[in-house]
């Protein structure tokens, strides 16, 4: 699949099968990613799997993003997903919100566990036929200076055959904030995901954060990203 430089955040309760049948309408070739699936609802649903992972043929590129913090079933669920022939599977190790980084242990949270994350990105990428991605922040609470978050694609990188991160360029609070103030409140800080570029080179890094319009995704791209991912705008604004 060609690699294009524009995508579509996955966001839950937005990026459904109907929206994203527009946004192809839109634009025929912005990968679009579905929303967040949790590893256990593709296992114990797996008589019902259409529902959660079919989608129409004409969304390619699509990418499947999955959630867990489960290695067993983070594999059985990549396994089963596979069967859909969907472009790249991720893993979401971004999401703020309580009940994925509090009570379900996943999300954000999963970067205090490089080593985790390493061996998660193992096992989906030995249990599918595409390639494998992570969907970060840039840190987590006070974790978040350049080094650890050197240190945690590092580890990805050496522990799995992973080469693609979206970066979210903030970092998240997972005491405190609301999701929607996690996407707001922490400062952007781009210089972290261009320094990313410098030091990771034998990686590709998609741009996310903050970017709403056609002529900053074109900025990005100019000064340099290998790709920008836009959320809500896209749905609010259709920018793709």
């Amino acid at each position: 699949m060609l690699w294009f430089p524009c995508s579509v955040a996955p966001m839950m309760d937005w990026t459904d099968n109907h929206y994203r049948t527009l946004a192809r309408l839109i634009s025929r070739h912005a990968w679009l990613y579905t929303e967040m699936v949790v590893a256990e609802t593709i296992v114990h649903q797996k008589d019902n799997l259409d529902r959660f992972l079919a989608f129409p043929e004409d969304q390619h590129p699509i990418v499947l993003q999955i959630g867990g913090s489960n290695l067993e079933n983070l594999a059985k669920a990549t396994k089963l997903a596979n069967a859909y022939s969907y472009d790249e599977i991720n893993l979401n190790c971004g999401c703020p919100s309580g009940k994925v980084a509090g009570h379900g242990c996943f999300g954000a949270r999963l970067m205090l566990d490089p080593e985790f994350v390493g061996d998660a990105m193992s096992a989906i990428a030995a249990n599918c036929d595409v390639p494998v991605s992570v969907k970060c922040r840039i840190g987590v609470d006070d974790h978040d200076s350049y080094e650890e978050l050197c240190e945690f694609v590092d580890k990805v990188v050496s522990k799995s055959p992973t080469r693609h991160f979206i970066i979210h360029a903030r970092k998240a609070l997972l005491n405190g904030l609301s999701p929607a103030e996690n996407r707001k409140v922490p400062p952007l800080k781009y210089e972290y995901y261009f320094a990313l570029l410098r030091d990771f080179p034998q990686v590709k890094f998609t741009l996310n954060g903050g970017i709403t319009t056609i002529d900053e995704v074109s900025l990005s791209i100019r000064q340099g990203a290998n790709g920008v991912m836009v959320g809500r705008a896209a749905y609010n604004k259709y920018v793709l």
